[in-house]
Formats: C-alpha cells, sequence, structure tokens
C-alpha cells in the first residue's frame, strides 16, 4: 500500500509491503492556492483596529537550548540563574506520550527560560539558553 505522510511542511511518499517499508518520494508540502473571495458589498460596516501583535521574547546572550521535536512542556528543571552541568536535565517535555529530557548541551549557568510548564513547543524552538 502506499501512503502520502505530512510531517514539518515536507511530504513523504512512503510503500509498506507486509514486512518492509519503502520511501519512494519526498517533496515540499504546498498549500492550495486559495479561493478567490467573493465581491464585498458596497456599504460595509468599519473593521475594528486589529490586536496588536505580543513582541517576540528578546532571547539572552549564549547557548540556546531547543526542542528536538513537537511536544508540551512537563517540568522545568531549573530557574534562571542556575549552575548547571554538561548533560544535565532541564527541562522534561512529553511528545508521543513519552518523557524526553533535555539536558544542557554545556556546562554554565541558566541565563534565560523561555518556555513555562504546559506550554506547547514545536521542533527548534528556544527552550533555554546558557550562558
Amino acid at each position: 500500500m502506499k501512503y502520502k505522510v505530512t510531517l514539518n511542511g515536507r511530504t513523504y511518499e512512503v510503500e509498506v509491503d507486509e514486512d518492509k517499508a519503502m520511501l519512494v518520494d519526498e517533496y515540499e508540502a504546498y498549500a492550495p492556492a486559495p479561493a478567490a473571495a467573493p465581491v464585498a458589498a458596497p456599504v460595509a460596516a468599519p473593521a475594528a483596529p486589529a490586536p496588536a501583535a505580543a513582541p517576540a521574547q528578546a532571547v539572552a546572550a549564549g547557548e540556546p537550548v531547543t526542542s528536538p521535536m513537537p511536544g508540551n512542556i512537563l517540568k522545568i528543571l531549573v530557574s534562571q540563574g542556575q549552575q548547571v552541568k554538561e548533560g544535565e536535565v532541564l527541562i522534561i517535555l512529553e511528545a508521543m506520550k513519552m518523557e524526553n529530557e533535555i539536558v544542557a548541551p554545556k556546562a554554565g549557568s541558566v541565563a534565560q527560560i523561555l518556555v513555562t510548564k504546559g506550554a506547547v513547543v514545536e521542533t527548534g524552538a528556544t527552550l533555554a539558553v546558557i550562558a
């Protein structure tokens, strides 16, 4: 059987036999073109101003600790300013019903924590910064 799977903006075409799976093709996923909008009535009520987007949080200088996969933040085991050793567990990330330990890439102090418990993160999202 052939399946098309889209993951992180890439589409994979996979062929599965009884004892093996083989990647047939891989390509960028493109969203379909939006349908043409109908013509608006000549008299329209004035639109309310859109709320301003929240400014992006500035990231402190240092080595970023990023999420290796999408998931939910279960626990934050360190606090800002805390000294950590290389390989020390900083954050527990739940992904696919598994708890994954996010560790410090180097020894130093936690310059910034950019997530909160319960936050949903994507692959590559900066979770913390080690200075």
